[in-house]
């Protein structure tokens, strides 16, 4: 695990993309895994200014989404599906047909994500897979006590990430309880991760991640294990890692 430590959240956003946009420039066709939330929108921002540039092209690449709520159908505007159209596929040349997201409004969620689990295991593996880092150390939809193992599947989401999640739903709109996410053991298979968490409030789980014992009490620690991981925090993300760390 490779620990990088910007100053703050703009130089660490800055980093994570020259990380992603090297991946593609040097392999086109990359299979990439792809992450959604407040954290990542600087991310395709760079993505999309990185593409107007020249710099990079999206058009033999290929990518599967971490996750998304069940009951939500792809036009909602609270899906993922509505968000990564909208912050990221719309603007850049990736093929309609190359992008993949859980089917959360599927009759059979549980067989919606055995599907989405069966059509990343036809494209594995993944080349380079995007990550943000829940408060209590979640990543994708993988909640506490989630196996290390686990593959994608339905799962209930914690108080925690419902509560931090309420921003982004108006009044009266319901919000979903669960969600499809790829599991912790579809999540290390990919081939590289890289993983960014910017903000006071991540430093606690940062910590528990990267020094902490590996355990399914935080899931992110399961990355400790992985043999190709880049973990960007900024400053304050990284407030309560020892010193020696990322040094």
């Amino acid at each position: 695990m490779r620990v990088k430590i910007l100053p703050n959240k703009h130089q660490a956003v800055a980093a994570t993309v020259d990380l992603l946009t090297d991946r593609i420039a040097r392999q086109p066709d990359a299979v990439l895994g792809l992450a959604t939330g407040g954290t990542m929108e600087g991310v395709y921002r760079g993505l999309i200014a990185a593409y107007e540039s020249g710099a990079v092209t999206f058009r033999q690449a290929s990518s599967f989404n971490l996750d998304e709520y069940v009951g939500l159908g792809p036009d909602h505007p609270q899906s993922y599906h509505h968000y990564m159209a909208d912050r990221f596929f719309r603007h850049v040349d990736f093929p309609a047909a190359a992008n993949h997201l859980p089917q959360g409004d599927h009759s059979d969620p549980d067989a919606a994500a055995k599907a989405y689990e069966a059509l990343i295991a036809q494209r594995a593996p993944i080349d380079l897979q995007l990550l943000g880092l829940g408060q209590n150390g979640h990543i994708g939809f993988n909640e506490p006590g989630s196996p290390l193992e686990s593959r994608s599947r339905v799962t209930s989401l914690a108080a925690s990430t419902i509560e931090a999640n309420s921003r982004f739903f108006g009044a009266g709109e319901t919000q979903p309880r669960s969600a499809i996410t790829m599991g912790i053991g579809t999540i290390c298979d990919a081939r590289r991760i890289v993983l960014l968490a910017t903000g006071n409030d991540k430093a606690a789980a940062a910590a528990a991640m990267i020094e902490g014992p590996v355990t399914t009490a935080c899931p992110a620690s399961a990355l400790q294990t992985h043999p190709d991981t880049t973990i960007v925090l900024d400053a304050a993300a990284a407030a309560l890692l020892s010193p020696k760390v990322g040094a």
